[in-house]
């Protein structure tokens, strides 16, 4: 009897201190799990942000890890390998929130001995059997006015890289921020013009599903040896995830080829690349950065507050360089310029319903080179 009043005595000094630990182990398990989720979350979020590394093809390892390794081809990549991409030397010519662009050599390839390799971050992008559809889609578009896909690349890590024949001559931004001559001939704006509407109109009105481009501005327009441009990372936003789409949209806005209802409208539209186009190619005209001090920011797009003024007016001269007003004057293409300045404007009306569709555009493109 007093053996069992002994134990008694003993549990139950025992039990609360018992008690204490349980709940202190539990609290404890549920802080790491907690901790561990916000840091998965964080390491996610850090693998889709920034820019990338350096000169090197350095993939991540993801959440998509234990993917198939897979090489799909497309139309003139039928001689790509797995080697012959993953081996290439590479230098970053571009990077982004979601991937960093290479232009990189390839060793005895048939296609050509330089492309661009597009890296996109497995945590940026769906799984390689999700967004498989979107690609092979991409990867079946083929005009003179667009960059093709050649292969995708998809490896056990979740990494992406697709494969695009690389252009000597630049993208549009730089043929005219680095001054080109030609960059002030009415001439070559009416052909650059006339290319780029071209390609969108294939995209919008050309397929048998729409592809709405989603990212139009001059860093994405590419120029090949004869001056056409070709369009790139059309679609895209199709294939990244979200938060991903988001982000680029966000960075278009930064760079003032946003559409203004694309902040409370989360998905790009035919509209909406018809606004970015404007954009494109008042930028053409004035020769200007969309986001410096002279190309200023309106209560509701992005164009110089003093251009309406300006068409009014008839001083058209005054929103233009010098040298290109006195050569389309000198040319008798006065007038066409004027006709090219209010489309630029049409193009990015506030509201969507106001503005051209492309087939629109592209017929008053053509009425201006015949004039």
């Amino acid at each position: 009897m007093e053996r069992h009043r002994r134990i008694e005595i003993v549990l139950g000094a025992i039990s609360p201190f018992l008690l204490l630990t349980l709940v202190y182990l539990l609290f404890y398990c549920c802080f790491r799990s907690g901790f561990a989720r916000r840091r998965s979350r964080r390491r996610g979020s850090a693998e889709c942000g920034g820019g990338g590394g350096g000169g090197g093809l350095g993939f991540s390892a993801a959440a998509a890890e234990g993917e198939a390794e897979e090489l799909v081809v497309f139309g003139g990549g039928e001689d790509l390998t797995v080697g012959a991409i993953l081996e290439a030397p590479g230098e970053v010519v571009g990077k982004s929130s979601y991937g960093t662009l290479y232009r990189a050599g390839l060793q005895g390839m048939a296609t050509g001995s330089v492309v661009l390799l597009r890296f996109v971050r497995p945590a940026c992008v769906g799984r390689t059997g999700e967004i498989m559809p979107t690609v092979r889609m991409l990867g079946s578009v083929r005009h003179p006015n667009l960059v093709p896909l050649r292969a995708l690349y998809a490896g056990p890590r979740g990494e992406k890289l697709f494969v695009h024949p690389f252009y000597a001559a630049g993208d549009l931004a730089r043929f005219f921020r680095d001054g080109v001559a030609e960059s002030q001939r009415w001439e070559i704006i009416r052909k650059l013009s006339l290319g780029i509407a071209r390609g969108l109109d294939h995209l919008h009105t050309g397929l048998p599903k729409p592809i709405i481009h989603g990212n139009l501005k001059t860093n994405n327009i590419l120029l090949d040896s004869d001056l056409q441009p070709r369009l790139s990372d059309f679609g895209l936003h199709l294939i990244l995830n979200p938060t991903s789409g988001q982000e680029m949209l966000e960075a278009s806005a930064a760079q003032c080829y946003k559409a203004p209802e694309l902040i409370k409208m989360k998905d790009a539209t035919k509209e909406s690349d018809i606004y970015s186009l404007g954009v494109v190619l008042l930028e053409m005209l004035t020769q200007k950065d969309p986001v410096s001090s002279d190309f200023l920011n309106s209560r509701d797009l992005c164009v110089p507050t003093t251009f309406k003024d300006l068409v009014l007016e008839r001083k058209i001269s005054d929103a233009f360089s010098s040298e290109l007003i006195t050569r389309s004057r000198s040319s008798g293409n006065g007038e066409g310029l004027l006709v090219f300045f209010q489309l630029c404007m049409a193009c990015c009306s506030p509201s969507p319903a106001l503005r051209p569709d492309i087939k629109s555009v592209l017929r008053k493109l053509e009425e201006i080179g015949r004039r």
